[in-house]
C-alpha cells in the first residue's frame, strides 16, 4: 500500500487517554470536593447540618453568578476586579429605588440596566481607548465603592417589608432561590460559551485577538458586551444580596472579586486567555465556597483565611501553566 493510500488511525486507547486528560482538571476538582466534605465533616461541628448546607448554596450563588461572566472575560484574555463594589453599589441603588416607591419588578430591571451600563464603561475603555482591563476595572472598583459609601455614610439602607424581595430568600423545597438562579444562569452561560458564535468568538479573541480581528470578528464590540454582561450579573448578585440582608449595604461583598477570580482560575481557566470551561468554574466555585465555610466553622482567624485564598490562586495559576506546557508538548509530539 502506498503512502497516499495509507489511512492513519488513532487507537481507541489513545482517544480515551486524550479525553481523560482533557477533563483531568474537572475530575481532580470533583475529587477535591469529596475530600473537603470528608475532612470538614469529621473536623468541623455542624458542617453537614441542613442550615449550613443552605448557607453553602447561598454563598456559592453569590460567587457563582458573577463567576460565569468572569469566566468569559478571562477566557477572552481580560480581567475584572470591580465585582465586589459593583454588587454593593447595585444593592444600595436598588434599595433607594424601592424607598422612592419604584415598583419592585421595574426596580430590578433598572438595577440590571445600571449594572450593565457601568460594566460597559470598563469595556469601552479597553476596546476603544486601549486601557488595560485591570486598570479600567480597578478605577471602577474605587469609584463604585467610594460612591456607595458616600451615598449611605457607610450605613445600611433599609427597604422595609417587601414581599417580592423576601420571596427571593425563601427556600423552594429546601433550595435557596439564589442557588436556583445560579444553576439556571450556569446552563445559559455553558450553552452560550460552547454552542454559539459569540462564545466561539470569545475563545478566538483570547487565543489571538489579532487573528480574530482579521477573521472578521468585531473584537471591540465583543469586549464591551463581555463587561456589560459582567455588570448585569453583578447586578443580579446585588439583587439577591439585598434580599438576603434586607437592606442595601455599601460595605457588603468585600473581597468578592478575589473569590470570583480564584474560583475561575481554580476551575482551570487560563489567565492568558483562550482556555476554560463553565463546568470547571462551577467546580471551582464549590471548592472556594467549601474552603471558606469550613475554615469559618473551624474558627480559623479571618486574616489567615485570606492567606489560604491567596495560596489557592497561586497554586491554581502554577497548575494552569504546567497544563498549558504539557498541552503544547503533546501538540508538538
Amino acid at each position: 500500500m502506498s503512502n497516499d493510500q495509507a489511512v492513519r488511525t488513532v487507537p481507541s486507547g489513545a482517544l480515551r487517554r486524550r479525553g481523560f486528560s482533557r477533563h483531568m482538571n474537572e475530575i481532580s476538582l470533583f475529587v477535591a470536593i469529596v475530600v473537603l466534605y470528608v475532612v470538614f465533616t469529621t473536623t468541623a461541628n455542624g458542617f453537614m447540618s441542613f442550615n449550613n448546607q443552605i448557607n453553602i448554596l447561598r454563598d456559592a450563588a453569590t460567587i457563582g453568578i458573577a463567576a460565569w461572566a468572569a469566566t468569559l472575560i478571562i477566557i477572552s484574555g481580560e480581567i475584572d476586579v470591580s465585582v465586589g463594589p459593583m454588587v454593593a453599589f447595585i444593592s444600595v441603588a436598588l434599595a433607594y429605588l424601592l424607598q422612592w416607591g419604584v415598583p419592585t419588578p421595574l426596580a430590578f430591571v433598572l438595577a440590571i440596566i445600571i449594572g450593565a451600563a457601568l460594566g460597559s464603561i470598563a469595556g469601552i475603555l479597553r476596546a476603544y481607548f486601549d486601557v488595560p482591563s485591570f486598570v479600567g476595572t480597578l478605577g471602577l472598583w474605587s469609584a463604585l465603592r467610594g460612591t456607595a459609601l458616600f451615598m449611605t455614610d457607610a450605613l445600611p439602607v433599609s427597604i422595609g417589608r417587601n414581599d417580592i424581595v423576601d420571596m427571593l430568600d425563601r427556600p423552594v423545597l429546601g433550595v435557596p432561590p439564589a442557588a436556583i438562579v445560579m444553576l439556571i444562569l450556569f446552563a445559559v452561560f455553558a450553552f452560550v460559551s460552547r454552542k454559539t458564535a459569540f462564545g466561539r468568538s470569545v475563545y478566538a479573541i483570547g487565543g489571538n485577538p489579532q487573528a480574530a480581528f482579521l477573521s472578521g470578528i468585531n473584537v471591540a464590540r465583543i469586549r464591551v458586551q463581555l463587561f456589560a454582561i459582567a455588570g448585569a450579573m453583578a447586578a443580579v448578585s446585588g439583587i439577591l444580596l439585598l434580599s438576603r440582608l434586607g437592606s442595601g449595604n455599601a460595605t457588603a461583598a468585600s473581597g468578592l472579586e478575589f473569590d470570583v477570580i480564584a474560583a475561575v482560575v481554580v476551575g482551570g481557566t487560563a489567565l492568558s486567555g483562550g482556555r476554560g470551561s463553565m463546568l470547571g468554574t462551577l467546580l471551582g466555585v464549590l471548592v472556594i465556597t467549601l474552603i471558606g465555610n469550613g475554615l469559618v466553622l473551624l474558627g480559623i482567624n479571618p486574616f489567615f483565611q485570606q492567606v489560604v485564598r491567596g495560596l489557592i490562586i497561586v497554586v491554581a495559576v502554577l497548575a494552569n501553566i504546567q497544563a498549558i506546557k504539557r498541552g503544547a508538548a503533546r501538540n508538538k509530539g
